[in-house]
């Protein structure tokens, strides 16, 4: 079903090169696997699960690395509503809704397609956003769902996940299982296996940045035709992304790994080099693209100033 969200062409050939490349990289990754541990049931059989694992339970394994929990309407009417409402005005499905007892602001989407999505919020989030604000950051998440670039960020990153599985797998075997049979042969493959899923790992972390930057950028675009107030978004940006800066980088640790996930990256003051690799687009980026919207659409109000 095609949602009432501004359609991107250029996110979707971006995704679908994306895919593509990682397909090929994929391939070339498993045949030279079989090539060096000469066993194809055994690659086989990692890939196939892990992919399996991440596409039709990412929604589950996020929610429980993030500390969320589904809600229902009793407990969070106001969020509810809103959500309600957007996706009345996207003519798209109702996400579960789930929230994170998790003083960093932030939001995120996840879920294999729109039929089967969750949009999670935390109660830092809750607690700081007025409730337009909170209806821009809400409309950029459920625009992720109906673009589908959720569900493309997950395929795409189980790569990584396999070169990490693999190289654990051939480290272990090696430590363990080679004891008193250990050759120069072995070891040439045990260092070709590591460095290709190095090689992989890398390549594969580049090109999902590339995609993630341009996707938040799109969501940015959709969420404010959609609700019409760019400004009401770009206040929200302006505001959860001073606020997690001041939260401590400690407390940041665990929510990094799900940057590619989140509404605005879960970065300390000074994220320094990170800027280079980073999952999303600048903050000036995203206030400049809002500001030119609001002037297409003749709003009134001046995007990124904080309410």
């Amino acid at each position: 079903m095609q949602s009432r969200f501004q359609s991107d062409r250029r996110l979707t050939v971006r995704m679908a090169v994306t895919l593509f490349l990682l397909g090929l990289l994929y391939v070339a990754f498993v045949a030279a696997l079989i090539v060096l541990l000469k066993s194809w049931v055994l690659v086989v059989v990692i890939a196939a699960g892990a992919l399996a694992a991440q596409y039709w339970f990412s929604d589950r394994i996020a929610l429980y690395a993030m500390h969320g929990r589904v809600v229902e309407r009793e407990e969070h009417p106001e969020l509810h509503a809103v959500i309600d409402r957007l996706c009345a005005i996207a003519d798209m499905p109702k996400p579960v809704v789930a929230v994170s007892a998790m003083d960093m602001p932030n939001a995120f989407a996840t879920g294999r397609n729109p039929d089967h999505a969750v949009i999670c919020v935390t109660t830092g989030l809750l607690r700081r956003l007025e409730p337009a604000e909170l209806e821009g950051v809400l409309a950029h998440e459920l625009s992720h769902v109906a673009h589908k670039d959720v569900a493309v960020i997950t395929v795409a990153s189980f790569l990584g996940v396999i070169a990490g599985l693999i190289v654990r797998f051939a480290f272990y075997s090696e430590l363990f299982g080679g004891r008193g049979r250990k050759d120069q042969n072995t070891l040439a493959v045990f260092a070709a296996v590591m460095g290709i899923s190095a090689a992989v790992y890398a390549i594969s972390f580049l090109l999902i940045r590339a995609l993630s930057r341009y996707r938040e950028l799109a969501a940015d675009r959709a969420a404010a035709h959609l609700t019409g107030r760019p400004s009401a978004l770009a206040s929200a940006l302006t505001k959860v992304s001073g606020d997690i800066a001041r939260i401590p980088t400690k407390d940041l640790r665990t929510a990094q790994a799900f940057n590619a996930f989140y509404f605005t990256p879960a970065l300390g003051a000074e994220p320094g080099i990170a800027k280079l690799f980073s999952t999303h687009p600048s903050l000036e980026q995203r206030l400049d693209q809002l500001g030119r919207i609001s002037a297409e659409l003749g709003e009134a109000a001046t995007p990124g100033k904080a309410g």
